[in-house]
């Protein structure tokens, strides 16, 4: 039988948020009708962040013993719910026996054509720039955040979720989606994967937002079931 690999723990709340969005998305009325799921949670892995910014440890030695250790599970897709750990998509790709989803592809279904789109993510991923190549490639209209300003109530709202203040969070995350709208925006990626769990507390009238782990996990649920991955 084959599985899904999620190499996770960064954080763990974004995890388990995926693997919740994982089990609602598959249909089911008992234990036997879910898919088969082996989880590596592996949070020591350095801040990824950081590293792509160039004063933080490298990452990737972990990254790479976490998909080996989901290699020998003899998994048949791997996905990872932390999308700055993307940055390193083609290396962590070039050891997997299994393919890996890479997480701004899962989301780029949800985008609207039209309208103009904000990025909220982690600095790392914002440098990196996979999300801004991704949308470029398909001629959608976006921007980031101003780094000085938004930028930094984003980082608050990331850092209180790894805290567990979800409230704090929302705070943090609240005036930059009024701003959001305020400034003509139309949608917005959120494009790390705590930031989700801080949307929960604020309002977002105005604006369609994009779930990048729930988009994940559709695309996830969606490649296991055609494979039958539920069937013994």
């Amino acid at each position: 039988m084959r599985c899904i690999g999620i190499l996770g723990g960064m954080g763990p709340a974004a995890t388990i948020d995926f693997m919740t969005k994982l089990m609602a998305l598959t249909p089911s009325s008992r234990d036997q009708d879910h898919l088969p799921v082996v989880l590596v949670s592996l949070p020591q892995i350095p801040d990824r962040s950081a590293a792509i910014l160039g004063f933080g440890e490298d990452p990737l030695p972990m990254l790479e013993q976490g998909v080996k250790l989901l290699n020998r599970a003899d998994v048949g897709l791997i996905v990872i719910p932390c999308a700055t750990s993307h940055h390193w998509y083609q290396e962590l790709s070039a050891i997997s026996h299994a393919p890996i989803m890479h997480i701004a592809n899962a989301a780029l279904d949800r985008v609207p054509r039209t309208g103009r789109t904000l990025i909220l993510a982690t600095r790392g991923t914002l440098a990196s720039g996979f999300f801004q190549r991704t949308l470029t490639d398909h001629e959608i209209d976006f921007e980031i955040p101003d780094p000085n300003s938004d930028q930094s109530a984003i980082d608050e709202c990331i850092r209180s979720i790894k805290a567990g203040r979800y409230e704090s969070a929302g705070r943090a995350l609240d005036p930059v989606l009024k701003q959001a709208v305020a400034h003509g925006v139309t949608s917005v990626i959120m494009g790390c994967t705590e930031i989700p769990l801080a949307a929960a507390h604020v309002t977002t009238k105005g604006l369609t937002l994009i779930d990048c782990s729930l988009e994940l996990a559709r695309h996830t649920v969606d490649h296991a079931l055609q494979r039958g991955w539920n069937r013994l």
